[in-house]
């Protein structure tokens, strides 16, 4: 399947001035996948090297700092030449300090690598100049319709976008889109889906890969405290159903404390698991200066995970509480693929914009969510009255329009706001 990364990929080929690039991202979203297709179609050959638990490969590293030295081992380790600038070099599971050390004495030199982890949070312990960090997340709808062999309707929607015209295939789009939040971006349920995997068959996948997040909290040596990381990831689906959809400790129990939780909390955000959008009361740019820290809302990272989590039928689709969780997770996970920190607006008189982003400009963008039909939809109009901005969104099921500096864009759309 197509993904975006591949451009990237290519780009990064083609620079005068090479660094190895650590790609980072949760696990199953099509990483090692991605990394050897392009392998396989723009190298002469790929040497890969699965790090996980290869002590005989940390032992290599840890011993050998004259690159060419190491070259010559790497393939005598897998009896696989490496050329200059035509063997692309993958180091998979990347989880040891003394790999990225080696990995480092590369930059600038012609040897193309690229390094996988699934934990965000080595970042910090293998940050440095030398090394080129690229962040992988689920397929977003546009990857999806692409998959979908639908090249010309994401073409179309782009272009409505950018022109501020209806999408003349509005309908077909709002039904595919539809599709996509029960199938979620994980590259391995959306192929599952394509080949018409039955529901159950689809529902049992997207509970085994539930169950390999579940595993990654259980099995890690780093995690104090398990039980309760468990307990948040878990809460996710009721916290997002509530009318108030901001975190409440009080929803794991009785007498649960935001001190318990922290550091679960943390971990769990810090590693791509959940992502974080954080309450503001003032704006102004930069919006992190203007963060409650202590109130928050949690999103899961995929949304047809949060789909199978929520048990859903076709019913229960006509619930707005059960929709408006849906597309608010959809549009966080957007946001976040496009490098926007996540904040949410809500002044002492409870007036709620779902999201305020930092574009690239520094311009402040508020974005509002609409699900219920001949809403009024008052609160980014006063937003807008108190703060002064270019122009907001609203994303509701209708099509595309416009009325004063406010744009409407449809919820299938959303992943247009990264441009």
């Amino acid at each position: 399947m197509e993904r975006k990364i591949y451009d990237f990929f290519l780009k990064w080929k083609n620079d005068i001035i090479k660094k190895p690039i650590l790609l980072y991202g949760p696990k199953q979203v099509g990483k090692t996948y991605s990394v050897l297709n392009f392998g396989k179609r723009e190298y002469k050959n790929v040497a890969y090297f699965n790090c996980y638990n290869n002590k005989r490969l940390i032992e290599l590293f840890k011993k050998e700092k004259i690159t060419e030295q190491l070259i010559v081992k790497l393939s005598l380790f897998l009896n696989e030449t490496i050329l200059k600038g035509e063997t692309l070099i993958v180091f998979d599971n990347v989880n040891d300090i003394d790999i990225i050390k080696g990995i480092k004495l590369f930059t600038n030199h012609d040897y193309h690598i690229i390094a996988i982890t699934s934990r965000r949070e080595n970042l910090i312990e293998f940050k440095g100049e030398e090394l080129l960090f690229k962040a992988m997340n689920q397929m977003d709808f546009e990857e999806y319709l692409w998959a979908r062999d639908e090249k010309e309707l994401a073409k179309i929607i782009r272009d409505s976008f950018e022109k501020h015209r209806t999408c003349r295939f509005h309908k077909l789009a709002l039904e595919l889109f539809y599709e996509y939040l029960k199938t979620g971006g994980l590259p391995e349920v959306v192929v599952a889906s394509l080949n018409n995997y039955n529901n159950n068959e689809i529902i049992a996948l997207k509970n085994k890969i539930i169950d390999t997040y579940k595993a990654e909290l259980i099995l890690n040596k780093n995690l104090i405290d398990i039980p309760r990381s468990l307990e948040v990831f878990e809460s996710i689906p009721a916290q997002l159903t509530k009318e108030n959809r901001k975190f409440q400790y009080s929803a794991l129990g009785k007498g649960k404390r935001a001190s318990e939780y922290d550091s679960a909390i943390k971990y769990l955000v810090n590693n791509q698991i959940l992502y974080r959008s954080y309450k503001i009361k003032e704006v102004k740019s930069p919006l992190s200066s203007c963060r409650e820290k202590d109130s928050f809302k949690l999103y899961l990272t995929d949304t047809g995970l949060l789909y199978s989590m929520l048990h859903i039928t076709n019913e229960d689709l006509k619930s707005t509480a059960i929709k408006e969780a849906l597309f608010e997770n959809y549009v966080a996970k957007t946001l976040v693929d496009s490098g926007y920190a996540l904040y949410y607006y809500q002044s002492e008189g409870k007036a709620l914009v779902n999201f305020v982003i930092n574009n690239k400009l520094g311009e402040i963008i508020p974005i509002e969510l609409i699900v219920k039909k001949n809403s009024k939809a008052k609160n980014l109009s006063m937003f807008v009255k108190k703060v002064t901005i270019k122009e907001g969104y609203r994303i509701t099921e209708n099509n595309f329009s416009i009325k004063k500096n406010i744009r409407y864009i449809p919820i299938y759309a959303a992943f247009c706001l990264g441009d």
